[in-house]
């Protein structure tokens, strides 16, 4: 049975989506700068968001997290601001694990029920829902008003009086105040006190986080005693872990579809082999994609801890990333793919999201359509998901100067902000293209190309993969070091794939192996009518193994040639 789709990922963030506020000021309150509301994703703007060529949507920062706004009234109690990034505050510092964030409610009190209602329109619009599950550490004031009757809160039952006890929730540094090095005092009156001090959620065991630690969170305890060689108590079962099943089938009953892990290898894989059965047994088409950079744990985190998908991101991410900027040689693309031995099909590939530098910012590329090659690669070159992030496809700059996040090529998770190329592609609603630039619309016109194709083409979503780069080292008319060509096939369908990271265009000869030719089944000839799927144009290319096939590619660009045999 053929797999009926290729996942395309769609990455927003939630709250500056709809934000029109075109003046936004550094360190800017919610009152200043505005934000973007679950609203804001009417009917027309999810139809945009899957003609671009998305499959799913990933919601990032729906949980209530930790904030500078004041929602006192609606009987949310207030965090201290030295422990909160930004105004905003970060996404990744939960504060209430069954709650949504209040910025993106039109109507506060109201706001699960407008979650819910975007979860329907969302699927009404042919999309599927993923949103953040954040398991490895949460607010240092963490506190949920929405906890459920009959289930306790974190930490309620703890024993401070131990750095580690299995059945604490929490880390302890016992008998020390937090002392972080970092302003504690905020723009508030008082300093902030915590007694005993709580672990640091990136593993800072001790009470004087810095400015550079992950200082806004606590370390959630799973049951592992880092402080003594890594022991593991998980028997009985860790409270924590019991706690977190009943977190993620809360939400998986809102009729998500997935879930993206944040730092998934912070947490046990022995915990995700316990706690992803039991919630597909009640949802069994739920995905969970894991945000892991530890190319050792991979196999053991899908096979043992039961992910659908893992990041890409010190594999192929990285390459790409160093051959679109002259850093690196094409053929380390060949083997980025390699090294995964076999699991390159349970790999997320992306150019972008919310924790890397922007493609067209100063820190990478410099400029949008440098990267298109490395698109191409990243979406064609398998049957596995793909992902950008909302901004990309109009070739968002990333250089804003927004407040905590600082000018450094990201799009702020921090502040309230707005995105200059989202707000004038949305035009208040009308995405009608008319705020565009000539240039805004022609890299839109390429993604929305090439994603498509990757749902049209039967040997994109299914097809054999042959990478051709072993035939073509020290090519007497390829340069291996900037150009990639590979295959992809299903049934009597061929993609001839090649790419230019090079910024001129090149007429190029490639060796198509015997080899090839067994592998994939391809009938030989001379002459084969070629269609290029990004332009639609038709060209006539020769198949044969012991000629050359020649194809000009202009440059920072690629072409897709399908062949009928």
């Amino acid at each position: 049975m053929g797999k009926e789709e290729k996942i395309i990922i769609y990455q927003v963030f939630t709250r500056l989506f709809g934000n029109n506020h075109n003046h936004c000021i550094n360190n800017g309150s919610i009152t200043e700068n505005g934000c973007g509301k679950m609203a804001d994703f009417t009917t027309k703007a999810l139809t945009e968001i899957k003609r671009l060529g998305a499959t799913h949507i990933w919601y990032t920062g729906i949980i209530e997290h930790a904030t500078q706004t004041d929602y006192r009234r609606y009987n949310i109690c207030p965090d201290h601001p030295a422990i909160v990034k930004g105004k905003a505050g970060s996404p990744y510092a939960i504060k209430d694990y069954y709650d949504v964030d209040p910025d993106l409610a039109n109507d506060v009190p109201e706001r699960m029920k407008e979650f819910e209602n975007l979860v329907q329109r969302t699927h009404r619009s042919g999309l599927k829902v993923i949103i953040d599950f954040v398991p490895n550490h949460v607010a240092r004031q963490y506190h949920s008003d929405a906890q459920p009757d009959g289930t306790s809160q974190l930490g309620a039952n703890d024993d401070p009086a131990y750095a580690f006890s299995p059945y604490n929730n929490f880390y302890y540094i016992p008998q020390s105040e937090l002392h972080g090095q970092f302003d504690m005092k905020g723009s508030a009156a008082e300093p902030y006190k915590e007694c005993p001090a709580k672990a640091t959620g990136n593993n800072r065991f001790d009470a004087y986080p810095n400015i550079s630690d992950w200082y806004e969170t606590v370390k959630l305890n799973y049951g592992v005693d880092y402080q003594n060689g890594g022991t593991r108590h998980f028997d009985p079962i860790p409270d924590t872990w019991t706690k977190m099943l009943d977190i993620l089938l809360f939400w998986a009953d809102k009729n998500i579809d997935g879930f993206r892990c944040d730092m998934a290898e912070m947490v046990p894989v022995e915990f995700w082999e316990w706690v992803v059965p039991q919630v597909k047994e009640k949802h069994p088409n739920l995905l969970f994609i894991a945000e892991v950079y530890n190319p050792a744990e991979y196999q053991n985190y899908l096979f043992r801890g039961k992910f659908d998908y893992l990041y890409d991101k010190v594999g192929l991410y990285d390459t790409l990333r160093n051959v679109i900027c002259g850093y690196d040689s094409a053929t380390a693309i060949t083997r980025a793919w390699q090294s995964l031995s076999g699991i390159e099909k349970r790999m997320l590939n992306f150019l972008e999201n919310h924790d890397e530098q922007r493609i067209a910012s100063d820190f990478f590329a410099g400029n949008p359509r440098k990267a298109i090659p490395g698109v191409i690669v990243s979406a064609c070159m398998n049957t596995n998901p793909m992902m950008i992030y909302f901004g990309q496809e109009f070739g968002e700059l990333g250089m804003d100067s927004e407040g905590f996040s600082g000018r450094d090529g990201r799009t702020t998770i921090f502040d309230y902000w707005s995105v200059d190329t989202i707000r004038r592609w949305r035009n208040s609603g009308k995405f009608d293209g008319k705020m565009l630039t000539e240039d805004q619309k022609h890299i839109y016109s390429i993604y929305q190309r090439i994603l498509t194709l990757c749902n049209q083409e039967k040997a994109i979503i299914e097809g054999d993969f042959f990478d051709l780069m072993y035939a073509n080292v020290n090519g007497w008319r390829f340069n291996e070091h900037k150009q990639y060509a590979f295959l992809r096939k299903a049934g009597n369908e061929l993609l001839f794939i090649i790419v230019n990271f090079d910024h001129i265009s090149v007429d190029v000869a490639i060796n198509v192996p015997s080899h090839a030719f067994d592998f994939l089944q391809i009938p030989q000839m001379d002459i084969y009518p070629a269609v290029d799927l990004l332009t639609d144009k038709t060209e006539n290319i020769s198949l044969l193994p012991y000629k050359a096939t020649e194809i000009s590619v202009e440059g920072c660009s690629g072409k897709i040639l399908k062949i009928k045999l």
